[in-house]
């Protein structure tokens, strides 16, 4: 039988990566203030507990009690940080996290980073989220406000990826709050107010949201680095976005997109590229042309060295402007292919915007009652998420997409400007 706190530990980690509540996890055999003091290390499991909880959980006994292979932590996270590229053991790491026996937060701190960020590399946002508050907790033991400010930020992204805004939001205001009092590098408040605005951005508060971003280039752009700088106008071109100020948004995007070359920093190069892609499509009219552009940029470099996670994040986008260009047979094969996917690990936004397409091209290929439920269902989903902007998102695009099967003429999708210059053939109107 595992100790004390370790077996706590193993039990919190598995319940939170199948994104269940205390409440949830006991069910009716057993009370949520025994389950809270065997988490924290306070009570010994009996072994009916054990099995009860492992059945609750779906994994055999072993799962909550084996212990682990020799190897103390500092150990097994020198292998690990040492490993040649591609080659990190997170298993390894993973089962010496459960069995750690020392008390030195510094090393498990360090430990919990690398495999939240693994998980989170790989789209397992809620094996991501499991390991994260205890990420904070370390922090506030440890006193350091880099520490403290930088697991809150990791930890609202993620919250944000799976879609609870409600908890991401706090969350990144105390990094912001940390970091503003900390002194700390312009990287880390950059990266905590960037991670605010997106927030405020998805629950509309477009008002807050503009004024961090004003704080944003006029405190931190002059002293940031070039990479920097890029991500925090890409940031800042959402925003503009979604204040339907498009001049402002290609203006920020494009410096963006000037400011990292590829043999500088190939990911950022490349996440840029892509961010690009998703706000030239949110625009009215949709930059068709520029979306294409860098979406191909993007793909070149994807198709060869993408992870599992950016590849289906590439194909969701390719899905996206297949539709604007007109190609509506090929976007319904690429969403329906991406909505089977059994490890389907894209972001609560991304999973909502595939289906939000997947019921707009329902509507178009006549199936309109079907589509107009499921897009229905989605906005009254976004709405009690408390994300206003991908619910007035949802229904924009349910409204429009129904003005175009009803205008007169044909029926079909009108054109609209492609790039803001001259006019070619599109897909339906955006929201």
């Amino acid at each position: 039988m595992l100790e004390q706190p370790h077996f706590g530990r193993r039990l919190r980690r598995l319940r939170l990566e199948r994104g269940m509540s205390q409440a949830c996890l006991v069910g009716e055999g057993m009370s949520t203030g025994y389950l809270s003091r065997l988490e924290s290390g306070e009570r010994r499991p009996t072994e009916r507990a054990v099995a009860y909880l492992a059945g609750r959980l779906g994994v055999d006994a072993s799962a909550l009690t084996r212990a682990s292979d020799d190897r103390s932590l500092p150990h097994v996270l020198a292998a690990v940080a040492s490993a040649p590229h591609g080659t990190e053991d997170t298993a390894a790491l993973s089962r010496a996290v459960d069995q750690d026996t020392s008390d030195d937060p510094a090393v498990r701190w360090q430990a919990l980073w690398l495999l939240s960020r693994a998980a989170g590399r790989d789209g397992d946002y809620r094996g991501q989220c499991a390991r994260l508050p205890e990420l904070v907790e370390l922090s506030d033991r440890l006193g350091a406000a880099d520490l403290r400010v930088r697991s809150r930020v990791q930890y609202a992204r993620c919250l944000r990826a799976l879609g609870d805004l409600r908890t991401a939001e706090p969350t990144a205001g105390e990094a912001v709050s940390i970091a503003r009092t900390g002194d700390l590098p312009v990287a880390d408040t950059t990266a905590a107010l960037m991670v605010l605005i997106s927030i405020e951005t998805e629950l509309g508060r477009l008002d807050e949201a503009q004024r961090h971003v004003d704080e944003l280039e006029r405190d931190l752009l002059p002293s940031a680095t070039s990479t920097q700088a890029a991500e925090a106008l890409w940031t800042a071109a959402v925003v503009s976005n979604r204040q339907g100020d498009h001049a402002a948004a290609r203006d920020r995007l494009e410096r963006a997109l000037g400011l990292v070359r590829g043999e500088d920093d190939l990911v950022l190069w490349t996440r840029l590229r892509a961010a690009a892609t998703a706000a030239a499509l949110r625009m009215s009219p949709p930059r068709v042309a520029a979306a294409g552009r860098w979406l191909s940029e993007a793909a070149a470099v994807l198709d060869l060295v993408g992870t599992p996670l950016q590849v289906q994040e590439l194909r969701a986008l390719q899905a996206q402007l297949a539709f604007y260009e007109g190609r509506l047979e090929e976007a319904g094969e690429l969403s329906r292919a991406l909505l089977a996917e059994p490890d389907l690990r894209l972001s609560y936004r991304d999973r909502v915007g595939l289906s939000v397409l997947d019921g707009r091209l329902r509507i178009l290929a006549g199936h309109v009652d079907e589509g107009i439920a499921a897009l229905q269902d989605l906005g009254r989903q976004a709405t009690e998420c408390r994300n206003f902007d991908l619910a007035t998102h949802i229904w924009q695009t349910l409204a429009t997409t129904l003005a175009d099967i009803r205008s007169p003429g044909d029926g079909t999708p009108g054109t609209e400007a492609t790039d803001g210059g001259g006019s070619g053939p599109a897909g339906p109107r955006t929201g």
